[in-house]
């Protein structure tokens, strides 16, 4: 193989993280691009309208074909590799388990991109689980696959600071960016200048599992600081979920978007309503949620102080926790 030919790619990939990744490989001239493979297209929303992957959709709308694949490990999908004489199969949040047979095919090896220092936060979902815990930083881990669940090799890692304000959304952008822009440099390093993955050490903490509506159902007896890291842990979903009376008494689900810490009574219970006026502000197990951007039942995103309007709560009210049936 000539040192100074392009190295030849193909790339599975479904969810918004591989998007930046996709567009570096398409246009560095490092990297001969064989293929985009992705999940195959599912119905989405209310109407159930059959929709391409996030990382699909961007493919197409740059006029890049896309593979729909329903098994990775089918002998079909392993032959045509071997057709293109594939260097690097490169992963980036695809979504399927890839075996044996698929993982030895490629010339030089098989590369994820995860989300995460590894081996902190090996699985689902690294990103939430990050916010989650009050990380102050996080990165993205460039890697070699192995049977294990991201317990392979680790060619190199890049660091990001995590923001006061992120979200899992705005951080998966950020993540993205930063995969982005590091990720031919990787893949050449690897295949044409001979870099080497050092192994793991073994994982503090267990795998994280991927996340239910479960998860989100608040309860107003953990401290305000955990509720909010939540509120932006379970965004863009499930979305912490709380319950609170309409004018009828009847209790409604009502989605919580925003919210900070504040100061809160000592005195009070927790779920006790404190402030129902420019935001709704409730008493927690330590400290207060300040309530400020929801989505109520049966309606869309708005102003908590707009939803007080027409929805006003006594101060004093007990909210209960939300049920995890």
């Amino acid at each position: 193989m000539n040192n100074h030919e392009p190295v030849r790619i193909y790339f599975l990939g479904s969810g918004k993280l591989g998007r930046p990744v996709l567009d570096a490989l398409a246009t560095d001239s490092r990297v001969e691009l064989c293929g985009v493979g992705s999940q195959l297209d599912k119905p989405v929303g209310r109407k159930q309208i059959i929709t391409p992957t996030a990382l699909a959709c961007h493919a197409l709308s740059r006029g890049i074909p896309v593979d729909r694949l329903s098994s990775v490990n089918a002998e079909g999908f392993l032959a045509d590799l071997r057709e293109k004489q594939v260097e690097i199969l490169l992963v980036v949040a695809f979504g399927q388990l890839l075996k044996e047979p698929l993982l030895a095919l490629p010339s030089c090896c098989c590369l994820n991109v995860h989300a995460s220092l590894l081996p902190r936060y090996r699985g689902a979902c690294p990103i939430n689980s990050a916010i989650l815990n009050g990380d102050s930083e996080t990165g993205v881990t460039f890697m070699q696959m192995d049977k294990g669940l991201d317990t392979g090799a680790v060619y190199e890692t890049v660091k990001l600071p995590i923001l006061p304000d992120d979200d899992t959304e705005t951080l998966e952008a950020r993540l993205a960016v930063l995969a982005g822009q590091h990720i031919v440099d990787i893949c050449w390093k690897v295949a044409r200048e001979g870099l080497q993955a050092v192994p793991q050490t073994e994982a503090t903490m267990p795998s994280v599992r991927k996340i239910s509506k479960k998860d989100a159902c608040i309860d107003w007896h953990c401290e305000a600081e955990r509720l909010s890291r939540m509120v932006r842990a379970y965004i863009p979903w499930p979305h912490v979920r709380a319950l609170v009376p309409d004018p009828d008494g009847k209790l409604k689900q009502m989605q919580i978007l925003q919210a900070s810490v504040v100061e809160g009574d000592s005195a009070a219970r927790p779920g006790q309503i404190l402030e129902a006026k420019k935001a709704l502000t409730v008493a927690c197990g330590a400290g207060a949620l300040r309530i400020t951007q929801i989505i109520p039942e049966g309606k869309k995103e708005m102003d908590a102080a707009a939803f007080l309007r027409g929805n006003p709560l006594p101060l004093g009210t007990i909210l209960p926790d939300f049920p995890r049936l």
